[in-house]
């Protein structure tokens, strides 16, 4: 451990709890939330998450996606996917279970963030499949956790994400970027 690490302020739950404005607990350290995304990141949120609540409807699932709703991975690590899916039993609060699926629409503030942090606690806390939006590149990077695999989509190309052996959906990049 770097001497300089030992000074860094190491956060809990009970912390977050009290502190104003949006952020997220990354293995104790804290992380600013702000300023809030541009058009494209909320446009390709929107869509996303209304495709999937619409396609889940649509099966009869009970699978529901969110989007803004805190994860409590830890007593020091909270995160705010994009989106993310969760089956079975909801939330009355914040999420304390692993989603199946995450979703995080790249910004220039968050990138690191979302390609190697929050890549791999989702690797290591359950979440069966990632999605890396990238609205300047217009591409959707698919993780499969369960199977190794990875795909990354543009344009009308497909692919389908497995949720479940009952329940998968067809990801179409031209769906989320119009």
């Amino acid at each position: 451990m770097s001497s300089a690490k030992k000074y860094i302020p190491q956060y809990t739950r009970d912390d977050y709890r009290q502190w104003q404005g949006d952020w997220q607990l990354i293995e104790g350290i804290a992380v600013s939330m702000s300023p809030s995304p541009l058009g494209p990141h909320e446009r390709a949120v929107a869509r996303l998450t209304r495709l999937l609540g619409n396609h889940f409807e649509s099966q009869g699932s009970e699978c529901e996606p969110y989007a803004g709703l805190d994860w409590i991975v830890s007593n020091d690590t909270i995160v705010r996917p994009d989106v993310m899916v969760v089956c079975g039993e909801q939330p009355d609060g914040h999420l304390e279970e692993a989603p199946v699926l995450t979703a995080e629409v790249l910004s220039p503030s968050t990138w690191q963030l979302d390609t190697e942090s929050k890549r791999q606690i989702y690797k290591d806390n359950g979440v069966l499949v990632y999605l890396i939006i990238d609205t300047d590149l217009k591409t959707i990077e698919a993780i499969d956790y369960d199977s190794g695999d990875t795909k990354t989509l543009r344009g009308d190309e497909s692919a389908t994400i497995r949720l479940s052996d009952e329940l998968s959906f067809e990801l179409i990049p031209a769906k989320i970027f119009g």
